[in-house]
């Protein structure tokens, strides 16, 4: 009876003595997050391979001095998050332009309840799951802040724990709750005024209200 096809765990110890094949593997491994991660952020892909190019480099740099306080993938996500905000910060300066006054306040604040909610629960599968409704929540995840993208990217789409992605931050747990929360009421907003124009074109009649 064959083996099932387990990979190997990475070997802290190899990479931190410069075993060029375990490098490869860590490479392997983790470049097809790292590269949707930026791709999430920066929504450009040649931008995209651009961090994850110098993800690796500064990886590569530094893993002598990783001190395995957290685990090796958050360590990496950690580098690429930074990553992905510098370039964002130097393409897109405005974008954290109205943030500073409010990031800082997140851990305490109410949340605001979105305006408009709509039930499209009776929107026929292949509605829900086109091309074009995955582009406009690609946009409606572009959309939103810096902020509030890297946590919904880190925890929602890459799977990361809660505490995991406050490690990959540096921001508090609370806040982490906090921003995810914020992002996915915003996304749920945006994707209501899509899906109620799209039953509106599709004639229901009806457009339940939560």
């Amino acid at each position: 009876m064959n083996e099932p096809n387990v990979k190997k765990p990475l070997s802290i110890q190899a990479l931190k003595a410069g075993n060029r094949e375990e490098f490869a593997r860590m490479v392997e491994q983790y470049s097809p997050g790292i590269y949707r991660l930026a791709l999430k952020m920066l929504g450009n892909g040649q931008d995209a391979e651009d961090v994850l190019q110098e993800t690796f480099l500064k990886a590569l740099r530094a893993l002598s001095n990783f001190e395995e306080r957290s685990s090796l993938s958050t360590w990496l996500y950690r580098i690429a998050m930074n990553e992905a905000l510098m370039l964002l910060r130097k393409k897109r300066p405005e974008a954290f332009s109205l943030e500073d006054s409010t990031t800082n306040q997140e851990d305490g604040e109410s949340i605001e309840e979105p305006r408009d909610i709509v039930d499209w629960c009776c929107l026929p599968e292949n509605e829900l799951l086109s091309s074009e409704a995955r582009e406009f929540l690609n946009r409606a995840i572009e959309r939103l802040s810096p902020a509030l993208r890297a946590v919904f990217v880190l925890r929602d789409l890459q799977d990361l724990s809660v505490r995991e992605t406050a490690e990959a931050l540096g921001i508090t747990e609370t806040a982490v709750k906090t921003r995810l929360l914020r992002a996915r009421l915003k996304l749920r907003e945006e994707l209501s005024a899509y899906y109620g124009h799209r039953m509106e074109v599709l004639g229901y009649d009806r457009i339940e209200r939560l």
